[in-house]
């Protein structure tokens, strides 16, 4: 059974304060992630291996962005997220 059948799958965007590395100011961004919760029961047709990965299994948002651009309007220039974990447990 394939993993993502024990997630349901939600986008979602929140903001974080980055600094610009071109012009140093700091903005507010905001990021999308890609929210993955655990449902409340296992598929069907799970075999014993598969209820033992459910069991284990936690819900978490990864990054889904990479890049992003600065706010301020003389820099407008795109620089990495750097800073930030792409993976979060919730």
């Amino acid at each position: 059974m394939d993993e993502r059948a024990f997630y349901t799958e939600a986008q979602t965007t929140k903001p974080a304060q980055l600094n610009c590395p071109y012009c140093r100011q700091v903005g507010e961004h905001k990021l999308r992630w890609l929210v993955r919760k655990k449902k409340d029961k296992i598929p069907g047709g799970a075999d014993e291996r598969d209820r033992a990965r459910f069991a284990k299994a936690a819900s978490y948002m990864v990054l889904m962005d990479d890049k992003t651009s600065c706010p301020n309007m003389r820099c407008r220039k795109q620089f990495d997220i750097s800073g930030i974990k792409t993976m979060a447990f919730i």
